[in-house]
């Protein structure tokens, strides 16, 4: 039986995590160390070791912590509502994911971009369950004659790539703007304007 972690142990945990999350984003997985994480975190590196054993344990479950993250924003589709308020509530959570979890978002892209020899194993099923369901309710939304007959994963891809771009080019958005998400009023413009784009091309 799992001996249940104290106040203190998830709180220095999730500053490992926090940590880690930063340190590979900027360094990816090969660059990252574990004197690094630990800097970051504010802790010795025997201290950080007594909770994670390794670089690759902390990798795994910053992989984790960030893929539960997105997951939970894939459910929104599920939420029982018209394609506009189903397809703009996504948005927006996308969105406030990519401006909230930056770090996160990269270190996401870069396991993508390497072939996702970590991430396979963590992906697997749920994954493929939850963009079933979703897939099956745009599928409904073309039945019932709500939304032009388009084809549903790539409805799901364009959400993916155009709010994934601003958490994971961040750099490229800030040097031609001036501005990340971060920037309110730039947010808001940025949601509003891709939400018309997608929904003037999906709603009848």
């Amino acid at each position: 039986m799992q001996k249940k972690r104290s106040r203190i142990q998830i709180i220095n945990q999730q500053k490992v995590l926090d940590a880690g999350t930063e340190v590979f984003a900027k360094y990816g997985s090969r660059g990252a160390t574990i004197d690094q994480i630990a800097e970051m975190a504010g802790m010795s590196k025997p201290n950080l070791l007594y909770y994670f054993k390794s670089k690759k344990e902390i990798y795994l479950a910053v992989l984790e912590q960030t893929l539960n993250k997105w997951l939970q924003c894939l459910m929104e589709w599920q939420v029982t509502g018209s394609p506009e308020e189903t397809i703009t509530n996504y948005i927006n959570k996308k969105f406030e994911f990519s401006r909230d979890h930056a770090a996160g978002s990269r270190v996401f892209a870069n396991e993508i971009l390497e072939g996702a020899p970590i991430l396979k194993s963590l992906l697997g099923e749920e994954l493929m369950r939850l963009v079933g369901e979703d897939t099956r309710v745009i599928k409904g939304w073309i039945k019932d004659d709500l939304i032009r007959p388009i084809e549903p994963i790539h409805l799901i891809f364009m959400i993916w790539a155009v709010t994934q771009h601003y958490a994971d080019f961040s750099a490229q958005i800030e040097t031609l703007t001036g501005k990340t998400l971060d920037d309110e009023k730039f947010y808001k413009q940025a949601k509003k304007t891709v939400t018309q784009i997608i929904l003037n091309g999906v709603l009848k």
